[in-house]
């Protein structure tokens, strides 16, 4: 038996301040207490800086994070011109995949013909950052067969000109026919680039993420069989990986299952991920009532009877449930279906709804008294303030956060990176500020923090953190805990110190 110490300014918890030392004792936590109580032991001072838990993103997608930061992201370009220029200077001899350009920072939404003027001879995909839309240019659309006679595909849709001439222009399951035609000539990112990527979050404090992965048809054009390269490189992974599988057929989630058990390291099986509809800023998300700016309702892309039998084969596999419902009506509709499973038996604790955008007071208080998991991202606070009441107005209000933990709803948290930075501190700054957001729906620090540690950890089966007997996994954040200024420092594993490798945000 070792015993030893590491001691800061505080050890802050959901629960707030609950000393300011860890007593270690071969990699779990013996003890939480103050550093005058640990006697003649070994003591690793970090000064005045914040233990916390060992950070969760409770979703993330890591090969497309892996894509973008070994790829081209668009998000800091300034007008077409720049979006063109960004987009022709990218060396590759096969398909130029692009993400994150921003519609409202460009002026508009590109088209096939801006593309073309950057690349003429090769396909291009280029995503819009919440990456329900894309953009895709003639040779990428000639490629998929993509003319004025194709018909716009369930769940998704092809934007026309006037004359019935599809402008290049994807939205939801329209992306995929053109990924489908693409992914050939883009090759995935190597197994180190993924590597790489991942210790970049560990550098964010994370020791664990639910990672979203595809096998066949993923998100975003040129990243392969997710699941495959997960599978392949488990025992090198650095750090823990709960797998939500995005696929199509019972079979296929059971293949993907028994793929992941079989791997091992650190990957584990944690059910099948489905969308309900789009997002807010492609203005695809499924509402009751038309968005105010442009008159579409969004898109529905929940099909029920479908969805209700790959729930049960997830259930059935032990893992969970995570619809993707943005809009007040998809929320609804997911709420529809997840009653459904719970009177026939489902545990409530593993149905998850994602992002939960728009939810009414009415849906906030079915989720209550369910016992469902809203799986929210405080980061899209940073990025869609300055336009969603122009979508949405007054009357409907975005991200309920205060409301959903006033009503006892179980919320846990996450980044949906690379649709943003994968940093929990940002969402916990978020969360706590709301810079930008003139409402009332602010919670305490102690509040987002646990929806980064203790709250996913039930929801995952794992031990209490930081309690007795729990794997010593923790961060050391300098900074105030809910400040944006506020960064890790130091990452520990079973109480052992990380190499921390961070990442540049490519913005």
């Amino acid at each position: 038996m070792t015993l030893r110490a590491v001691t800061a300014g505080r050890v802050l918890t959901a629960d707030g301040v609950v000393g300011d030392t860890l007593v270690l004792e071969d990699g779990r936590v013996a003890a939480v207490t103050g550093r005058t109580e640990v006697g003649e032991m070994e003591v690793l001072d970090h000064g005045g800086a914040t233990i916390v838990p060992g950070l969760i993103d409770s979703h993330l997608h890591p090969v497309g994070f892996a894509g973008l930061v070994s790829g081209t992201s668009l998000k800091d370009a300034t007008d077409i011109d720049d979006l063109i220029a960004r987009i022709a200077a990218v060396e590759t001899a096969g398909a130029v995949i692009a993400q994150r350009f921003d519609d409202t920072s460009v002026g508009r939404m590109p088209t096939r013909y801006d593309l073309d003027r950057a690349v003429p001879d090769r396909p291009v995909v280029a995503y819009r950052y919440c990456g329900h839309i894309a953009v895709a240019n003639t040779a990428a659309l000639d490629l998929a067969a993509v003319g004025p006679g194709t018909t716009d595909p369930p769940g998704g849709s092809f934007d026309r000109d006037a004359d019935g001439i599809p402008t290049g222009v994807l939205r939801e399951t329209a992306v995929g026919v053109v990924n489908a035609a693409v992914e050939p000539l883009a090759p995935a990112p190597t197994d180190a680039a993924l590597l790489t990527a991942l210790e970049g979050l560990v550098a964010c404090g994370l020791t664990r993420i639910t990672a979203m992965a595809a096998t066949a048809k993923p998100l975003w054009c040129g990243v392969g069989d997710e699941v495959a390269t997960l599978c392949r490189l488990a025992a090198d992974l650095p750090l823990d990986v709960d797998v939500v599988v995005i696929v199509e057929t019972p079979d296929d989630l059971r293949r993907a299952a028994s793929d992941i058990g079989e791997a091992g390291g650190r990957l584990r099986f944690w059910g099948w991920k489905e969308f309900a509809d789009g997002s807010l800023g492609g203005h695809t998300a499924a509402m009751w009532s038309p968005f105010l700016d442009v008159p579409t309702s969004g898109t529905v892309r929940l099909d029920p009877g479908h969805a209700e039998n790959m729930a049960r084969t997830a259930l059935d596999l032990g893992g969970a449930v995570a619809i993707h419902a943005i809009g007040d009506r998809a929320i609804d509709m997911t709420l529809d279906l997840y009653d459904g499973l719970t009177r026939a038996g489902a545990d409530p604790g593993r149905l998850r709804i994602e992002h939960l955008s728009v939810a009414s007071s009415t849906a906030i208080g079915r989720l209550a008294a369910s016992g469902y998991a809203a799986s929210v991202q405080p980061s899209f606070l940073t990025s869609e303030a300055s336009w969603v009441s122009d979508r949405l107005g007054k009357e409907r209000p975005a991200y309920r956060f205060a409301a959903m933990e006033a009503a006892g709803v179980n919320v846990i948290a996450g980044s949906d990176c690379p649709v943003e930075r994968p940093d929990p501190l940002i969402g916990i700054a978020a969360s706590v500020q709301r810079p930008g957001w003139h409402d009332d729906e602010a919670v305490a620090v102690e509040t987002a923090l646990g929806w980064y540690t203790s709250a996913p950890s039930a929801h995952l089966g794992l031990a209490v953190p930081l309690a007795p007997g729990s794997p010593a996994d923790f961060a050391v954040v300098e900074g105030e805990v809910g400040s944006p200024d506020a960064k890790v420092v130091a990452v520990y594993r079973e109480g052992v110190r990380q190499e921390v490798k961070p990442v540049p945000w490519p913005g």
